[in-house]
């Protein structure tokens, strides 16, 4: 290994200088480091999750549903989806899930979408549906305002998200107990297979021209839940009541979902690849954001292990 000096890392070295390091370092040094890292970023995810726990009344299927619909929601419309989760909770979607129009309009009624959409049978009979379960259940809509509906790809239209959702909950009883069995890729995949109902294909965004639209939740996104949403769920609930076995499927699905390309990991990537799943990218991705973007080498455990590695 190149000389690398105690002083030059306790002055900060970029994290592009690092990443000619980190691969260099033997296989169990750098396990020990990604291990350190990913159970970093879990823990403080967990704590996230700890709080939406707490505001739930410690229900696990609503904090469940709470995140989800956050992670669905994609970076413009998360805490407008997690507003939705609060408005209808998952003990309403559960009781209602035996039809996916029933889904529709408790979701799409209660988030102030219908209002976008030019009336005809569908969307009266949403509507119609609606106004009998706002009355059932008490439920006061959203406001458009508090959506994001512009320079967002269309793919990712509150509108699409919400039908796709709607058929993933119909499909499948997605609860706390469905998502703590998975441990592949593949089962997230499945569970959020769901079909949207043909009606949305073409009509997600008011006023759009006709466009190829997947009705169903793609790979690319199942993965996003799978990382962001089913391994986190896993590992602050598998915590929680001490099961290892739950753990265990975190770490597992992690280990079979291939990694994030971004930035961040193109850059830790750039002298040798080595990130082989999503593991090894949320472990880097901790290191990114907790420690080179904050200045803070001398806690980092990349730097500490190379210290001593030059000494």
């Amino acid at each position: 290994m190149e000389q690398l000096t105690i002083e030059i890392l306790r002055q900060g070295m970029s994290s592009a200088e690092c990443s000619k390091y980190i691969h260099r370092l033997s296989d169990i040094e750098r396990m020990s480091v990604m291990n350190t890292l990913l159970y970093e970023r879990l823990q403080r995810k967990n704590n996230d999750i700890n709080t939406i726990f707490a505001a739930s009344g410690e229900d696990w299927n609503q904090t469940m549903y709470t995140l989800l619909l956050r992670v669905i929601g994609g970076t413009g419309n998360k805490e407008a989806f997690e507003e939705l989760a609060k408005r209808v909770t998952h003990y309403m979607v559960m009781r209602e899930n035996s039809l996916i129009t029933n889904l529709e309009a408790l979701l799409l009624g209660g988030s102030g979408l219908l209002s976008l959409y030019s009336k005809d049978d569908y969307i009266e009979k949403l509507q119609e549906e609606f106004r009998h379960m706002s009355y059932k259940y008490s439920i006061k809509p959203m406001e458009i305002k508090q959506w994001r509906l512009t320079n967002i790809y269309p793919h990712n239209h509150p509108t699409l998200r919400i039908a796709q959702l709607a058929a993933c909950l119909h499909q499948n009883s997605i609860t706390m107990q469905s998502i703590s069995t998975c441990s592949k890729r593949s089962d997230v995949y499945r569970l959020f297979s769901g079909k949207s109902s043909d009606y949305w294909t073409a009509r997600f965004m008011p006023h759009a021209e006709r466009m190829t639209i997947n009705r169903r939740i793609g790979q690319f996104k199942s993965d996003l839940l799978g990382i962001n949403f089913v391994s986190q769920m896993q590992f602050a609930y598998g915590s929680y009541i001490q099961s290892d076995a739950i753990l265990d499927r975190a770490m597992s699905l992690l280990e079979d979902i291939p990694a994030e390309d971004n930035r961040f990991i193109r850059m830790w990537n750039s002298h040798k690849h080595f990130t082989n799943n999503a593991y090894d990218s949320q472990a880097l991705l901790q290191l990114s954001f907790d420690y080179c973007l904050k200045d803070r080498c001398e806690e980092c455990p990349l730097a500490k292990r190379l210290i001593r590695c030059n000494k």
